[in-house]
């Protein structure tokens, strides 16, 4: 399936958002519990099953970018490549709302879904979602899918265990759907690796050729540390009651390996079973370390 991002590209942006809409969402985040619910069998919290007929019929445009991946794998270092390189790499555009408010989640909830329908084309959108739950208009549409975008190697066994279902599920869902749909595979291991080949293999993939020093710009923008100081990425402008940075900051240590500083010997032979079981005959292979 492919692509026609028509004139969206040459689009002029959304000024700064305003911050009634941005305290808004925030509110909106803030009111999620950590209560459960379940939608076709995949746990989920229950802020989302409340709102999930909104997410279902949650209608996707011609040329909307999804970046579709499992929490804390790396989703909003990808969110903010994929910016720049729609806005050319224009720094203080990027600026124009918190990375949260201005890539809407599709299921946290109904103010973000009201954001994605006030934008101008190309969206880019961002979901955790395993792929049959995501909203049938996606499907149905001529859509860029920028898919389940991995680091699955920081603490896999709790990833196993969060909210938005099983992860050999959700990885081996997403591989499978890229032999139907136009969907670009990135790892993070080779993000960290070479960020400059991974980040010209996006730009191929959305049709998109930029200068050298503009890429260069989107890899100094986006690095680790910049990010991390940048409290429009880092979460730090949210109150405690939202996310509570003293137990985990947001952005944490940015590296490939460091389960080897979580797990025991007897750990990681569990868990190298579990995986060789579940991701058997996959053709999907993660690297563990650099």
């Amino acid at each position: 399936m492919f692509v026609t991002l028509g004139c969206g590209f040459n689009q002029k942006p959304p000024e700064r958002m305003d911050p009634k809409v941005i305290e808004k969402v925030v509110q909106e985040m803030a009111d999620f519990t950590p209560d459960m619910g379940e939608i076709e069998g995949v746990p989920l919290l229950k802020g989302i099953c409340d709102v999930w007929d909104t997410i279902h019929n949650f209608q996707a445009r011609d040329g909307d970018i999804v970046v579709a991946s499992y929490p804390k794998s790396g989703t909003t270092w990808m969110q903010e490549i994929l910016d720049l390189i729609v806005l050319d790499g224009d720094v203080e555009k990027s600026l124009r709302a918190p990375g949260f408010v201005k890539v809407p989640f599709l299921e946290m909830g109904h103010t973000s879904l009201e954001v994605a329908n006030t934008m101008s084309s190309p969206r880019i959108l961002k979901t955790h979602l395993p792929v049959q739950l995501m909203p049938p208009s996606f499907w149905e549409k001529d859509v860029k899918k920028q898919s389940d975008w991995l680091l699955w190697a920081t603490a896999p066994l709790f990833l196993c265990t969060v909210t938005w279902g099983n992860w050999f599920d959700h990885v081996i869902g997403w591989w499978k759907a890229k032999e139907r749909h136009k969907i670009l595979y990135v790892f993070y291991e080779d993000m960290i690796e070479d960020s400059p080949r991974e980040i010209h293999k996006v730009m191929r993939f959305l049709g998109k050729d930029l200068p050298e020093d503009v890429v260069q710009k989107i890899l100094h923008h986006t690095s680790f540390q910049s990010m991390k100081n940048n409290p429009m990425f880092n979460f730090s402008a949210l109150s405690e009651t939202v996310f509570d940075q003293s137990v985990s900051t947001f952005m944490r240590k940015g590296i490939v390996g460091d389960w080897k500083n979580h797990f025991h010997e007897s750990q990681n032979l569990i868990f190298d079973k579990e995986y060789e079981e579940k991701m058997e005959g996959s053709g999907l292979a993660f690297r563990t370390e650099l």
